[in-house]
């Protein structure tokens, strides 16, 4: 068996060119565009790429940036002064903060600062308690990539035993409350796998949708998957440079030999992360919306 390729690049094109739509006449009734103030504090080269990233999508669509990039030495009370200021600054619709943030400033207390209808990447305890209850609010980007990247392959997980290997906040734990809900994207039965898992294999070649979400180079392997299952590749890993001294990136899944017992499986780079950044503009715009909605006529 050879998988097919499940093109996270060529699907959020098409997530893009229609938020772009949106994005047009939310400036119409705006009278300006939507907005997207990204904070970036330090020179962590990962997230600069991301941040650099983000940015591209969002001026390609029509969503204003509004940039920070702060130096490694700033403050907590810095920091909590300018989430403030955003917080209040009617033409930002949405805040990011770009993760991980130096060891001296408190994530935890960084993303509660922010005012969780401005939280567009789904991670203030509000928003996390609202996706837990199965109530509307915004969603990490990278779980529901994952969700709108099956939709869109029309792969359906309603009865499927989906099983995640990783229970991080931005990704395992979120993604296994999507799974679980009722509807279209979800109504799956749920096995989320951990560090603390024995026997990991025991469970991942019981999957009809394996997701890896570890964070380790290359932790799935081909033993522990079955013939015929669907393969989500989250893991992006920093596994030395390219002779033109670029990152050479690898996912949490050994690609190619799994690729021979998939029935679909997501490349890396080219599958999760390029519908994590669309999906950060669709709650972006999300968020622009319930802006318009609130204001008084």
């Amino acid at each position: 068996m050879s998988a097919r390729i499940l093109s996270g690049t060529e699907i959020a094109a098409q997530v893009r060119a229609e938020l772009s739509g949106r994005a047009e006449a939310l400036a119409t009734t705006l009278g300006r565009p939507p907005g997207l103030a990204v904070v970036l504090v330090g020179d962590n080269p990962a997230s600069r790429s991301y941040v650099t990233g983000k940015r591209k999508a969002c001026n390609e669509i029509g969503v204003r940036t509004f940039d920070f990039d702060l130096p490694a030495a700033t403050s907590m009370d810095e920091l909590r002064s300018l989430l403030e200021r955003l917080n209040s600054d009617g033409a930002v619709d949405g805040i990011l903060v770009q993760l991980p943030l130096p060891a001296h400033l408190d994530e935890r207390a960084a993303i509660e600062h922010i005012r969780p209808e401005k939280d567009v990447d789904g991670i203030h305890p509000e928003n996390a308690g609202r996706l837990l209850r199965g109530e509307d609010g915004f969603v990490p980007c990278t779980p529901l990539g994952v969700v709108e990247l099956l939709r869109r392959s029309h792969i359906s997980t309603r009865g499927a035993h989906v099983v995640i290997v990783g229970r991080g906040q931005l990704v395992g734990r979120p993604l296994s409350c999507l799974m679980l809900r009722k509807g279209e994207g979800g109504d799956a039965t749920v096995t989320v796998c951990h560090s603390a898992t024995p026997d990991l294999a025991r469970f991942t070649r019981d999957a009809d949708i394996l997701v890896a979400a570890a964070g380790r180079p290359r932790v799935v392997t081909a033993h522990m998957v079955r013939e015929g299952a669907v393969v989500i590749d989250v893991g992006v890993n920093r596994v030395g440079t390219t002779a033109s001294g670029k990152a050479r990136l690898c996912g949490d899944v050994d690609f190619a030999p799994v690729a021979e017992k998939a029935a679909a499986i997501t490349p890396v780079p080219g599958g999760v992360g390029p519908m994590t950044i669309a999906m950060l503009l669709s709650n972006t715009l999300r968020a622009a919306e319930r802006a318009r909605s609130s204001t008084p006529t």
